[in-house]
């Protein structure tokens, strides 16, 4: 997996890092001393290389990483866990886990097909969150789900349609399910939800993009 930039080469362990692919015009010590230090692999190329890898906003530089390694049902321990029913848009996957990682959530779980999996501009977007929240990958979410039921979980669905989000008790262990930007949470996921939640709106808009409204709805459930 190819990332870009130089806080994702900070916020990158050199352990997960194969090499760096660096402008062969880049002045920068700091950089080459620790690429050195660190004892990790590059190779100095032309700007257009690097352009061609991942396009123009690399800072000039482009680190080939191990592709992520995702986490199982066995690994969820925390009280507060996050469900993605199919969010599509790495940039909002990727703003989400980032939202996460600030409220204390270190736990995400998706589902293996039809959606977002993490790729460069997850984790560009992340802004280094993703190192320290687990992405969970299941293959079947309502199985997960009553894997969370059955542990105690009490499960929160966010939709337009539903019961004003600041008049729920968020106490004991809650699992909050963002469902897709388009369609939403998916029938038979509402239906396995304990209480469906939404924020209410004032303006003319009646919908706020997921991963704002995931911050929102998160900030008020740990409140």
């Amino acid at each position: 997996m190819l990332i870009y930039g130089r806080n994702p080469l900070r916020e990158t362990s050199p352990k997960d890092i194969k090499k760096i692919y660096l402008n062969r015009n880049l002045v920068n010590k700091e950089i080459f001393d620790y690429i050195r230090n660190q004892k990790i692999k590059f190779d100095l190329v032309e700007t257009k290389v690097l352009d061609k890898m991942v396009g123009p906003n690399h800072q000039g530089l482009v680190i080939d990483v191990f592709d992520y390694k995702y986490y199982n049902m066995d690994s969820v321990t925390e009280d507060f866990v996050v469900v993605l029913d199919h969010i599509e848009d790495p940039h909002n996957f990727g703003a989400i886990i980032r939202s996460c990682e600030c409220a204390g959530v270190k736990t995400i779980i998706i589902p293996k097909n039809r959606a977002c999996l993490v790729n460069s501009t997850v984790v560009k977007v992340s802004c280094g969150a993703i190192n320290n929240v687990k992405i969970v990958m299941v293959n079947n979410l309502l199985d997960a789900i009553n894997k969370l039921k059955k542990e105690n979980y009490f499960i929160y669905g966010a939709d337009m349609i539903g019961e004003d989000f600041h008049t729920i008790d968020y106490s004991g262990k809650k699992c909050l399910i963002v469902g897709n930007e388009g369609k939403g949470i998916s029938k038979l996921v509402k239906e396995s939800c304990d209480f469906i939640i939404k924020i209410p709106m004032k303006g003319e808009i009646n919908s706020l993009n997921a991963s704002v409204a995931t911050g929102i709805i998160l900030f008020e459930m740990i409140r």
